[in-house]
């Protein structure tokens, strides 16, 4: 299984400019709280994207779309930070086209899920965690696989590449009081996406 995690690699100054960048984009793309398909349950997370497309869910079911679902403008560009590190990590040469912004509050979690809403597989999804370290649950491509966790802090990178590119993952919990980055703490996380093929 291709899962690699980078412990620390965004260093301080780089969250910190990070951080500022994703203010810009959440000013220009505000965050909304998605709904499940078919139920139309709120999730626990709050989202917002960057990028060419963005990826959203609603009673409509998952899907990218190319505007912002409430306010219908365009996502912003992506910030150069996150290129220049997707670039890094990749090891893919042509450039995402989706930046999901999750952002996580001291009780939202993440289900395990899989990313497969793109018709690339063969671009590795690369994860970065700001803010409050997250207890952070990986398995095999099928949802009856065993799991196994780790904990990302804020500055860690993941790649699932490979054969960890469908791995089922999600978030189970949120540890309040592990980074003084965000003011009003929890966590943020930017996944960094391939959707359609070269």
């Amino acid at each position: 299984m291709a899962l690699e995690h980078l412990p620390g690699k965004l260093k301080d100054a780089d969250q910190a400019k990070l951080l500022d960048a994703l203010r810009a984009v959440m000013e220009e793309a505000p965050l909304f709280t998605p709904t499940m398909p078919r139920s139309g349950k709120p999730m626990s997370v709050r989202m917002t994207n960057c990028g060419p497309l963005g990826w959203v869910t609603d009673e409509r079911g998952y899907r990218y779309q190319p505007t912002h679902p409430d306010t219908g403008a365009p996502w912003p560009p992506m910030p150069d930070i996150l290129l220049d590190t997707r670039r890094e990590l990749a090891g893919y040469a042509h450039a995402p086209e989706a930046c999901l912004v999750n952002v996580y509050g001291p009780d939202a979690q993440m289900g395990l899920h899989q990313d497969r809403d793109e018709q690339d597989f063969d671009a590795p999804v690369v994860s970065l965690s700001l803010g409050d370290t997250c207890l952070f649950r990986i398995g095999g491509t099928k949802r009856g696989d065993p799991t196994r966790s780790m904990r990302l802090a804020s500055g860690d990178a993941v790649v699932l590449g490979g054969g960890a590119r469908l791995a089922f993952h999600g978030v189970d919990r949120i540890i309040p009081g592990t980074s003084t980055l965000l003011p009003d703490g929890g966590r943020i996380n930017l996944t960094l996406r391939r959707v359609t093929p070269p």
